[in-house]
């Protein structure tokens, strides 16, 4: 990781795919401000600052209400629970996606039932709600890597099979489909505020977010112990999971950069497409006119990505694979892998061959230049092999 505006030698600079510290460090005066501000108010959890930034986020996606949590995966776990998903119920997940997903699926007490994805996007393979067995309740829609889900056509086949769908936006804060910010075309959307996610908190982070008021009451009582009034549980289930008011005061300040940064991601993302056009690597799918990419990762595929990372590594360039084993391979979560041999084809293909580029505000034109000169050197390397 290198610090924003260092001196250090474009050669010798270390290049992380993510960089938290050189983020937030355009808006620290900001930052600190906000910190001071809630420690003079001695007020630390659900206070005005999370009531405020719960206010601006809702309103910042385009209305509905927002509930701040502890962290994404609490986010999944409450949203799937205030949309009626139980013990033992099906919930469809792409099976390319981080271990969280699957995680706040059990700890709803639900089953994950994985799904293939779409190649080119990575996202969920809409299509197999047609094919995949019952009795399901959600599916969970994972907009990865910052593009969404095609969500004119999963809410119509959602509907089709009487599923609820849950967004998982945690790699997707300020993405759209067809204009509209994924996160309120479903039942209700988990989001992280993880440091390294595009709107980010100083540490663990969450929210949910619903259009529906019913929801959002539940997902406020299950936050804090089931209380419908103070010291009253009034449901079961209910948790302790709230998003304190160091990180909403934080989220505050980072949500009015927001559109700025993931307008920078963008920026950096054309110059990796002009520079590799030609560098025999898949590179990830184009905004498009109803596909509104945020960039949270920028994702080359190759058969060697092995080779590829080792290469970068020996000359600071830091990336990582996400993610490298698909879900229903893990430990933890082989018992739900499908009967069926080869029924998740293109999930298994993309966990072999992701690896993402650094892709954040804090990075330089000429940091991509450099990125983008070592994967060509490797690359013209590898045809001459």
């Amino acid at each position: 990781m290198f610090e924003h505006g260092s001196s250090t030698p474009a050669r010798s600079r270390v290049i992380a795919n993510a960089d938290p510290g050189g983020c937030l460090a355009p808006h620290a005066a900001e930052v600190r401000e906000a910190l001071e501000r809630v420690l003079a108010s001695g007020r630390f959890i659900l206070g005005p600052e999370l009531r405020a930034f719960e206010e601006e986020f809702a309103a910042w996606l385009g209305g509905g209400h927002c509930v701040g949590v502890a962290n994404g995966t609490d986010a999944i776990e409450l949203a799937l629970r205030a949309v009626g998903v139980r013990e033992g119920d099906g919930v469809v997940v792409p099976a390319n996606t981080a271990s969280a997903s699957v995680a706040g699926i059990l700890a709803a007490g639900a089953r994950p039932v994985f799904c293939d994805v779409d190649p080119e996007t990575m996202c969920i393979d809409t299509d197999c709600l047609n094919d995949l067995p019952g009795p399901l309740h959600a599916v969970l829609a994972v907009h990865l890597y910052g593009h969404p889900c095609d969500m004119d056509r999963l809410m119509a086949l959602a509907a089709r099979r009487g599923l609820k769908v849950v967004e998982d936006c945690a790699q997707a804060h300020g993405a759209a489909w067809a204009g509209r910010s994924v996160g309120i075309w479903g039942d209700v959307a988990a989001f992280s505020f993880y440091p390294t996610k595009n709107l980010a908190a100083l540490g663990d982070g969450g929210g949910v977010v619903t259009r529906d008021p019913v929801v959002a009451g539940r997902i406020r009582a299950l936050r804090q112990y089931g209380w419908q009034e103070r010291y009253v549980s009034s449901g079961e289930g209910g948790r302790n999971s709230r998003l304190d008011e160091m990180h909403a005061a934080v989220l505050r300040v980072r949500l009015r950069h927001l559109r700025q940064d993931n307008h920078r991601r963008g920026e950096l993302a054309s110059r990796y497409f002009e520079r590799l056009v030609d560098s025999q690597l898949r590179l990830p799918p184009r905004a498009s006119a109803l596909a509104t990419q945020v960039w949270h990762q920028y994702v080359v595929r190759t058969p060697d990505r092995e080779g590829l990372c080792a290469h970068l590594a020996a000359r600071g360039v830091h990336t990582q694979a996400l993610y490298p084993v698909p879900l229903h391979k893990q430990p933890a979560f082989a018992r739900w892998a499908p009967a069926q041999a080869g029924s998740l084809v293109e999930c298994e293909g993309c966990c072999r061959e992701v690896l993402s580029l650094p892709v954040h505000p804090a990075l330089r034109d000429e940091d991509v230049k450099r990125v983008c000169a070592e994967v060509l050197a490797w690359t013209k390397a590898v045809e001459r092999t």
